[in-house]
């Protein structure tokens, strides 16, 4: 039933590994889930200097976080060098350099946050779809030399220029770590008069001396540009003494690079430091260069006026798939408190004046553009149609409609098509809150693509209906919008139904995506009258805030003795594993998985149980999708229990979590109070 120790052995990345294309990796037991003002949802990578995590600000900004190993913040002398670097790094601003955003130098544990820029580096791309050519090896040469040039201009020295520290990002090339790699693993004599550093990027003089100035980092640069054009490194690879005898003493490989850079590559190569060409130099020949190639492309008329636009009119290297983000955990969210509602209930008590037309985002008198009509889809019968209410005008019953329902009675895009439009005063007092309170929040965030469509209405099956179309610019801004879309349903719904109208049948809100041409989807389905994430109590700090950890899941991964646990886990578990093979078409799922793959266990401390799959095959809708089940199943299993056992029966809490080799991630979690607090 239960395995006795997770697997939780974290994969080696470059500190600076932080835009490969790849997943975000889930957060190891020990991680910070805060550091600063950023929520931390796994990691990104991990080097000698520290880990990386994926962090979002407060408004919801992705950033890559980079915290200091402990044994690291311990060394007096090496947070003085990293309080200077940061220093000296904060100075240094320019098109093609990953910003830092905020640095605690005197923290217990010292961190620094970037802003997250997507794409490959430089290396992964190269493995992975060879060496760059044309228009996209001018940008990158442009590009990078035009960064060391700001660097440098500051008063800094990169010291760790590598193609782990270039990514390839959508508007592009971008370097980081400027400044920072140095003070923990950058190339460097040690106290013990030990050379450290990659083999192939260290300059003769650093050989030589051991020391690293601005002309170091053009060595290092000739040999990236060398690498990116060819795949190559210009002094080969091999044992480090053979490959520093070939930086001291041979020629650099550059077959296979073009023409017009050989020139200015070989001179960065030089042995002398003084040969080579500065930051600022070799910026201006390569935008010259990149001019040209500009030119053939989109002609000598509409040459761009400066290389970073000469970069967007070149650039095509794709980005890549994303990493996948989570959204944060509602719990964590700012509590966005909209004010329609409010006013809406003001007019209604006050008696419905000519003062709630105003609220309807029709309203046009401050230059606002008319919501989109309502969506053309027909309804499920005649009845619905046709507007018909009850004799005193209160709003008519829809036909039953669980035919139509899933399975498990949750609610899909045919019962969304059944449902109606309002009927009634009541009716049309919600609709009206809820459109402008969804309207306010699409103005508030404007440059997410949200655009509300309609509300319906299924009283048989109590569920009010927002439909909307969402055109986010990536998956992360989808989530986060979505997350939002519902917090404001909900606590609309509370304010005007709950509060105001009563006698209305309505217990819980479903979220509708439209495409634009394409089929509908059901995104969200919850009680607005149990939901704890909205109550109003939660905005005054009560509420329970509990969120499961790694000492909870590793509790949980300890065998039972108890036969309670054992029998309610042990079903749990089957029940689980039931559906989810039940699901295999939907999941993708190439094999059916049993209980080596799905497990259910016990935290007492936190009154917890908690369920975990080590199945990695799923992508993240499809997790999504098994967590959302399994969520369901755990919270039936806890009340059911509960209800049979009364106090005798501790657990109140569950928790649905992904584990693997580099470590674990939570996917939902609550403290269900009835069935109706369950997933469907």
């Amino acid at each position: 039933m239960k395995r006795s120790e997770p697997a939780l052995t974290p994969e080696g990345h470059s500190v600076s590994d932080h835009g490969s294309g790849g997943r975000v990796q889930p957060a190891r037991p020990g991680d910070p889930s805060r550091t600063g003002p950023y929520r931390l949802i796994g990691r990104l990578g991990t080097g000698g200097m520290g880990t990386v995590h994926a962090g979002i600000a407060p408004d919801g900004t992705r950033v890559a976080v980079k915290v200091i190993h402990p044994e690291r913040a311990q060394d007096p002398e090496f947070r003085a060098r990293f309080r200077r670097e940061v220093a000296l790094s904060s100075r240094v601003t320019g098109p093609h350099l990953v910003p830092l955003l905020a640095a605690d130098t005197d923290a217990e544990t010292p961190w620094l946050a970037t802003a997250y820029v997507p794409g490959p580096t430089l290396d992964r791309f190269v493995t992975a779809h060879g060496p760059l050519t044309d228009g996209a090896l001018y940008c990158l040469a442009a590009a990078t030399a035009q960064a060391l040039a700001a660097i440098h201009g500051a008063g800094v020295v990169h010291r760790d220029v590598k193609p782990q520290n270039v990514l390839l990002a959508p508007a592009g090339p971008q370097v980081l770590d400027f400044g920072i790699a140095h003070a923990a693993d950058g190339t460097s004599v040690t106290r013990t008069g030990v050379m450290t550093g990659t083999p192939g990027w260290i300059s003769p003089e650093q050989y030589r001396e051991g020391t690293a100035g601005p002309a170091s980092d053009m060595f290092a640069w000739g040999a990236l540009l060398a690498y990116a054009a060819t795949g190559r490194l210009p002094f080969g690879t091999g044992a480090p003494d053979v490959v520093a005898f070939r930086v001291l003493s041979e020629a650099p490989d550059l077959d296979g690079l073009p023409a017009p850079l050989r020139r200015t590559v070989g001179k960065a190569l030089s042995k002398d430091p003084a040969d080579r060409p500065s930051a600022a130099e070799a910026a201006q020949e390569c935008t010259e260069l990149l001019a040209a190639q500009v030119t053939q492309v989109v002609g000598g008329d509409s040459i761009p006026a400066t290389t970073v636009d000469m970069v967007t009119a070149l650039w095509d290297v794709p980005a890549g798939t994303d990493p996948a983000w989570q959204p944060p955990a509602r719990a964590g969210r700012p509590r966005l408190r909209l004010v329609g509602a409010v006013l809406l209930a003001g007019a209604v008590v006050g008696g419905l004046t000519g003062a709630v037309a105003a609220l309807m985002p029709g309203d046009t008198t401050k230059d606002r553009s008319p919501s989109p009509a309502a969506p053309t889809a027909p309804f499920a019968s005649a009845d619905a149609a046709d507007g018909k209410g009850g004799k005193d005008g209160t709003p008519g019953e829809a036909p039953a409609a669980d035919s139509a329902a899933a399975d498990d009675g949750s609610a899909t895009v045919e019962t969304w098509n059944q449902a109606r439009t309002a009927k009634g005063q009541e009716e049309h007092d919600v609709a009206r809150a809820v459109m402008h309170d969804e309207d306010v929040l699409a103005r508030d965030e404007a440059g997410t693509g949200l655009t509300p469509r309609a509300v319906r209405f299924h009283a048989s099956r109590r569920e009010v209906y927002f439909s909307y179309v969402l055109d986010a610019p990536d998956e992360h801004t989808s989530l986060i919008m979505e997350t939002e879309i519902a917090r404001s349903m909900c606590l609309t719904l509370r304010d005007v139904v709950l509060a105001i109208h009563e006698d209305l049948p309505y217990r819980s809100y479903v979220l509708v995506r439209e495409t634009r041409g394409g089929e509908a989807q059901v995104t969200w389905q919850e009680s607005f009258v149990t939901d704890p994430e909205c109550l109003s109590t939660v905005e005054e700090g009560t509420g329970d805030t509990w969120e499961p950890d790694e000492t909870g899941l590793g509790e949980a991964m300890i065998p039972s003795s108890d036969d309670a646990e054992i029998e309610v886990a042990d079903r749990t578990a089957k029940e689980i594993i039931r559906r989810t093979n039940g699901m295999r078409d939907a999941l993708g799922t190439g094999r059916e998985l049993g209980h080596e793959d799905i497990m259910v266990g016990f935290d007492p401390a936190n009154s917890a149980m908690y369920v975990w799959s080590d199945h990695l095959d799923w992508n993240e809708q499809e997790m999504n999708s098994w967590a959302s089940m399994a969520a369901g199943v755990a919270c039936r299993a806890l009340l059911d229990r509960q209800q049979a056992a009364g106090d005798a029966w501790p657990y109140s809490r569950y928790a649905v979590a992904e584990i693997g080799g580099s470590g674990y991630l939570m996917l939902r979690w609550d403290k269900p109070t009835t069935r109706a607090d369950c997933p469907a």
